[in-house]
């Protein structure tokens, strides 16, 4: 080892990533030459021809149909930005234990040594017999809509973008869950998010399906709306469907009266914005590790405040919902993940709390509530199943 490199020794995350946190362990014992011979050669080969005979063979007799590919760039990783594929392997190895643990998934970390869309599209295309899904991760908007629309259009599995649609499936759940509490449904709510890129842009459209009045959607260049110059194609889309009021200025101009806040955006909010939200807001910093608004101050004038940090109350976490989506998904062979399966998965998230359980401090559950993947797992089932894009 090079004696120029920094000494983490004494930090306990560089412990614990010693080596890697992932391994891959046999399902079967090898323990003599007749194990040896059923598990590989000559025995396999039986298995391989009538694999190559009738292909669908393949879901039970090799891991493929309940494995997932963990793909990235490294181009937006966390909020670290475009770090390279080899510093994002910490990330993607820690996506793969989340799977495991969460819900039981296997899958496998592959970082690519390239930004370029086609060679992502075509990489993830030819592998793509070896897995049972696709989760994108950490891969930069706009680039990450056209590969993931790229990839479902050529795929028979799965494909999921994690930054995008679990945060989105999440921020349904919580929002809902605040709805209840304060009594105001999402049809009469107005809201503002800030950020554009890929979960900005998804949970405005969760939003917007699930029924809320109007959002407006601001990116580093102010509001989104209809004529404004420089829109790409995915904001100008966006500009069509929100900000039915045709707000022009700030995100904070936007706030005054608006009943919830979503941050996505890395970008600050001041005090006096949040202080003219309308009664009962609902403030979701969920810029991470720095919220766009600090909690304690959130709080002195919304009633419901959430982030994406662990250390606060309400953490809107994306492991509440991708480990169950995908093992629904499995469960019954489902040949994608459709919009319904993911507001049924919103749904159910949103359930797992009680009406004895909801509170201001409480709108959504623990990732480690034991409650949480089950519920997941059965309603995208039921949701593949209702909609006819299940196989068994």
């Amino acid at each position: 080892m090079a004696t120029d490199l920094p000494d983490y020794s004494n930090d306990p995350a560089f412990a614990i990533h010693v080596g890697g946190k992932l391994e891959v362990r046999s399902t079967i014992p090898v323990r003599d030459k007749d194990d040896l011979s059923l598990a590989y050669t000559p025995g396999v080969a039986r298995v391989c021809t009538a694999i190559a005979d009738h292909p669908e063979l393949a879901h039970e007799y090799t891991w493929t149909s309940k494995v997932v590919a963990v793909v990235t760039d490294g181009t937006a990783v966390l909020g670290l930005g475009d770090i390279g594929p080899a510093a994002s392997m910490p990330v993607m190895e820690g996506k793969s234990l989340l799977f495991k643990e969460f819900a039981g998934v296997d899958s496998v970390p592959i970082a690519l040594a390239t930004t370029d869309v086609d060679e992502i599209v075509d990489t993830v295309i030819r592998m793509a017999p070896s897995f049972g899904g696709i989760n994108l991760e950490d891969i930069s908007a706009p680039r990450c809509f056209e590969i993931e629309d790229r990839l479902r259009a050529a795929l028979d599995i799965p494909v999921f973008h994690d930054d995008q649609h679990g945060t989105a499936i999440v921020s349904l759940a919580a929002l809902k869950n605040a709805s209840r509490l304060i009594g105001k449904p999402l049809s009469q709510m107005r809201g503002v998010i800030a950020g554009a890129g890929a979960s900005g842009v998804a949970v405005c459209r969760i939003l917007l399906n699930a029924g809320v009045g109007d959002i407006a959607v601001s990116d580093s260049k102010g509001l989104i709306y209809q004529g404004r110059d420089g829109l790409n194609s995915v904001k100008s889309a966006l500009a069509e469907d929100t900000n039915k009021a045709g707000l022009t200025g700030s995100t904070e101009e936007a706030l005054r009266g608006a009943d919830f806040f979503i941050g996505l955006s890395g970008s600050t909010v001041a005090e006096s914005a949040i202080a003219t939200m309308a009664q009962d807001a609902i403030v979701f910093a969920l810029s991470n590790p720095t919220p766009e608004v600090e909690p304690d101050v959130a709080a002195k004038y919304a009633r419901v405040v959430a982030t994406g940090r662990s250390d606060h109350p309400n953490q809107i976490n994306n492991v509440l919902a991708f480990p169950g989506i995908f093992k629904g998904a499995f469960d019954v062979r489902a040949h994608s993940i459709t919009e319904g399966m993911k507001v049924a998965a919103a749904e159910a998230l949103a359930a797992v709390v009680t009406d004895g359980e909801l509170a201001a401090d409480y709108i959504i559950p623990s990732p480690f509530d034991p409650r949480v993947a089950p519920a997941v797992v059965a309603a995208v089932s039921a949701q593949a199943r209702a909609e006819g894009v299940n196989r068994i």
